[in-house]
Formats: structure tokens, C-alpha cells, sequence
């Protein structure tokens, strides 16, 4: 049920970006690293709870487009990440998109059940943490 869940809410995260042609996942990579730049890959996969092979993934066409620049460095993990100007404007553009999506996705629900989801998720997370 929450694999399903986690499902539904991405496809709604994802549709309401899709108006600056991003996807959740590369939101939240873009938003991060244009909000705390010089983060190596390591860095951001462990901040983002992802492993480097699944944000490589997501990171791939951000670069390809040009929202995102990696400084030289001879280990891929070293590198450090930059949002360039034109990424930083899609955040910004971006960042309402998500809003609206969050708003819409609380505004479902009554304060005390959003409250007590949350409390529930992070208890969840706290006990499927690999140590």
C-alpha cells in the first residue's frame, strides 16, 4: 500500500512539473543542488536518502541539458556540483509547480492526518535505515 501510494503522489508531483518538462525526481535533485552547490555526488545521494547509482541516473539528463555542471575532479565521486543560470531559473519556475502539488496534496487531507502521517513516515524511515 505504500509503494502504491508513493506511486500515486510522485505521478502527481510529476504531472503538475511537467509544465517545465521535469519529473519529481529530477526536481529534487535540481532544487538541491541549486540550494546547497559544491556538494560532491556522495554527499548529495546520502542527503537525498539515494544511492550514487540512482541519482547518476537522475543526474544525467539534468546535465545533458545544461541546468547542472560538475567540476573536474579524476574520481566521479569528487566531483563537486554546481546549479548553472539556467538551472537556478527552472528552480525558480519549477518551485511553484511543486508548491501547488504539495498544497493540493495536504489540502486532501485534515491537519491532524498530515501531522500524523508524517509522524508515522518518519517513524518508518527511522527503522528501515541501513546502518
Amino acid at each position: 500500500m505504500l509503494r502504491r501510494t508513493a506511486r500515486h503522489v510522485s505521478q502527481a508531483y510529476d504531472n503538475a512539473l511537467s509544465a517545465v518538462g521535469l519529473k519529481a525526481s529530477q526536481y529534487m535533485v535540481l532544487a538541491h543542488v541549486a540550494r546547497t552547490e559544491g556538494l560532491t555526488i556522495t554527499e548529495l545521494a546520502r542527503r537525498l536518502g539515494l544511492d550514487r547509482t540512482t541519482l547518476t541516473r537522475n543526474l544525467r539528463p539534468l546535465v545533458k541539458a545544461g541546468w547542472i555542471r560538475s567540476s573536474d575532479a579524476s574520481d566521479r565521486r569528487a566531483r563537486a556540483l554546481y546549479a548553472t543560470e539556467s538551472g537556478r531559473d527552472l528552480v525558480t519556475r519549477a518551485k511553484p509547480l511543486w508548491r501547488k502539488a504539495e498544497d493540493a496534496f495536504r489540502g486532501s487531507m485534515k491537519k491532524s492526518d498530515v501531522a500524523e502521517l508524517r509522524r508515522l513516515l518518519d517513524l518508518a524511515l527511522s527503522r528501515t535505515q541501513i546502518q
